[in-house]
């Protein structure tokens, strides 16, 4: 039985689908997020699958045709295909690949009837100085806005253990450089707690935001085996709330987590207690 007590928020609670096994089919996926208790539910493009720049139109608009039978938002399109393509690349032509997926990921949100995709906006390495990693980021946010701005669809930059954009400061003079309201950030919670405190780049970034990912992180740990689901982690969950409210941000608050190994649907269930207690109460 699904999960039906109204809203007491202006927050609506989903899930990412890579919180599901991977062997579920789009309709399961649609219909246990519903049974769990989000309002919710936020795909990923892939480079192949049911989502993939290879995914037509009329593919990707099915998937909003059976969430609405099913009685579910979709949220935004997430990926995590600019981790291996990245618009910071050293070699120009993968640089216009990561350009060309983030095309077709706007094309499929559209389709979808989703206005926001997630971008990892770009990656620091030893090849990759920061200073040129901003510049070739702000190079492609600039290309792509125009595409953005005419499917009204915003590309939403994360920050991620990404060695880049380690600063709302830096990260909000991105957003304000590329001047366009199709262009903002896709804030991550759990992710600024190695390096900073959630509620400062809320309050910094302010309107910039246009989607919340979270998830918890236990600080003690302090490496990648550190995130956790929520709240069983060092993330000061009221404290994000409060700030989310101070700026005004009404909307989605998706759960990007690994959830339960075994007893999946149980993990999702608790997941959405959890969103519930902390936005919803």
């Amino acid at each position: 039985m699904g999960y039906n007590s109204p809203a007491m928020s202006a927050f609506k609670i989903g899930i990412n689908r890579w919180t599901m096994p991977g062997n579920w089919e789009v309709q399961t996926c649609l219909r246990v997020a519903k049974e769990s208790g989000f309002d919710s539910i936020e795909f990923n493009m892939e480079m192949q699958g049911a989502l993939s720049p290879q995914t037509s139109d009329a593919e990707a608009s099915q998937i909003r045709q059976m969430a609405d039978s099913v009685g579910i938002e979709l949220s935004s399109l997430s990926t995590g295909v600019y981790w291996s393509v990245p618009f910071t690349h050293p070699d120009p032509k993968v640089r216009e690949q990561a350009i060309d997926l983030c095309r077709h990921q706007l094309r499929l949100a559209q389709a979808m009837g989703v206005d926001a995709i997630l971008v990892v906006p770009g990656v620091v390495t030893a090849e990759v100085p920061y200073d040129v990693a901003y510049e070739r980021a702000k190079q492609a946010l600039q290309t792509l806005a125009p595409e953005a701005e005419r499917r009204k669809v915003a590309i939403a930059i994360e920050n991620v253990w990404n060695k880049f954009l380690l600063s709302p400061l830096e990260m909000r003079q991105l957003i304000d450089e590329i001047g366009s309201d199709y262009v903002g950030c896709y804030f991550d919670a759990g992710n600024i707690l190695d390096y900073g405190f959630p509620q400062h780049w809320i309050t910094i970034l302010g309107p910039r935001i246009k989607r919340v990912h979270v998830k918890d992180f236990r600080t003690e740990i302090g490496n990648i085996q550190g995130f956790t689901n929520p709240l069983q982690g060092d993330v000061p969950w009221m404290a994000v709330r409060s700030a989310l409210e101070s700026v005004g941000y009404t909307g989605y608050i998706t759960a990007e987590v690994s959830g339960y190994r075994v007893f999946p649907e149980l993990g999702l269930r608790h997941i959405a207690d959890a969103l519930r207690a902390v936005f919803k109460s």
